[in-house]
């Protein structure tokens, strides 16, 4: 007789009363179709406080979950802890995941996975030396209009991809990467943060195109800074000061696949969503035809959380899926995670180093004005 898979306990760093991880990983992770893989056990937070209220609110009459905070490695240490995941700021990644990887506990790690290369890759070779199995937070490939496209590209339906382009925006109106900043973020005005345009709505877009295309063989980019200064605001005032920005807020840069095909990709940001203005398009060429993805309402550029409409040869492809909201796809990976499957299906520390290099060529052809080869 087969024995009964063993429910994976969860330790859960960055998981607050509030916040993303509270409305996206956290639910994802609850949901009921992850009652028998996942039990959450331990939460750890930056203050005994809101590790009070975490546990308090994740609790039930029958289940206790532990209130941790500080240093990750008491939670990482817990006995009652199989799993660890990490959902803070990425200039926190690299000292909240090495007391993890330290207790060799598997790891998720959201993305960015660290602030820079060095950092990932350093995170990602400790993890390798010690045997763990790792996830990370690139859940864009889980979406029905992506799964949709590999299995349209991977089927022959538009022959040879011959090139792919993307126009993408990220609006005003999201309070990222702008004129206009909500002051929580205002961390991302910095280049050196890791939390970027570049690092955070390239990373993920280039996850899903290489993912479904391969990798990048050369890139040739040009950024600039359209809005040095940002006006911060915050839900209880509409401008609080400003602030000098140091990280670009428009990136186009042109690429070659390994595969032989031609790229394009240009982000801009900080642009008010009027009338008209493309939020989001990516078109791949074909030998025999072309995909076209396209969403226009404000933020459909951020394809990792969204549902963007598919066309192939012109013609609308329904995906047939009930997603799920964008906690659906994280969800997905949750599956596929604590079933043990194949590491081909969810992106782990090693395929973050392998994006990074890449918006590591990016910065570097922008910054020097020279094209980039990759390995």
């Amino acid at each position: 007789m087969a024995s009964t898979p063993k429910v994976i306990r969860v330790g859960f760093v960055g998981l607050s009363a509030s916040g993303w991880a509270s409305t996206a990983l956290g639910p994802a992770l609850l949901h009921p179709s992850l009652a028998s893989t996942y039990r959450l056990t331990a939460v750890s937070t930056t203050s005994a406080v809101s590790a009070s209220a975490s546990a308090t609110k994740y609790s039930t009459d029958s289940h206790l979950v532990k209130p941790f905070h500080g240093a990750t490695s008491a939670v990482a240490n817990d006995p009652d802890v199989d799993f660890v995941i990490v959902a803070v700021r990425a200039p926190s990644h690299r000292q909240a995941v090495l007391p993890v990887i330290a207790a060799g506990k598997d790891l998720f790690i959201e993305w960015p996975a660290g602030m820079n290369l060095q950092e990932t890759t350093e995170i990602a070779e400790a993890a390798r030396l010690k045997g763990i199995r790792t996830m990370v937070g690139l859940q864009g490939r889980y979406t029905p209009v992506v799964r949709k496209i590999k299995e349209l590209v991977d089927g022959g339906r538009i022959g040879k991809v011959l090139s792919s382009s993307i126009i993408a925006l990220a609006p005003r109106e999201a309070g990222f990467w702008g004129p206009r900043i909500n002051e929580r973020n205002e961390y991302t005005l910095d280049k050196d943060s890791g939390a970027t345009m570049l690092d955070i709505a390239l990373g993920h877009e280039l996850d899903i195109v290489t993912h479904i295309l391969g990798e990048f063989a050369s890139v040739n980019a040009t950024s600039a800074i359209i809005y040095p200064t940002a006006t911060l605001f915050s839900t209880s005032s509409d401008e609080i000061r400003t602030a000098p920005v140091t990280a670009a807020d428009h990136i186009a840069f042109t690429g070659l696949l390994k595969s032989g095909a031609v790229a394009s990709v240009i982000w801009r940001g900080g642009y008010s969503s009027t009338p008209g203005r493309i939020q989001f398009v990516w078109t791949i060429d074909g030998e025999d035809g072309s995909i076209r993805v396209e969403e226009d309402t404000v933020g459909g550029a951020f394809i990792h959380i969204r549902d963007p409409k598919l066309f192939l040869n012109g013609e609308r492809v329904p995906t047939d899926e009930d997603w799920g909201g964008f906690s659906g796809n994280i969800r997905a990976a949750w599956a596929d995670f604590g079933g043990g499957g194949p590491e081909t299906k969810y992106a782990t520390l090693d395929d973050a180093v392998k994006l990074k290099a890449l918006l590591h060529a990016i910065d570097s052809s922008a910054r020097d004005g020279v094209r980039v080869v990759l390995p």
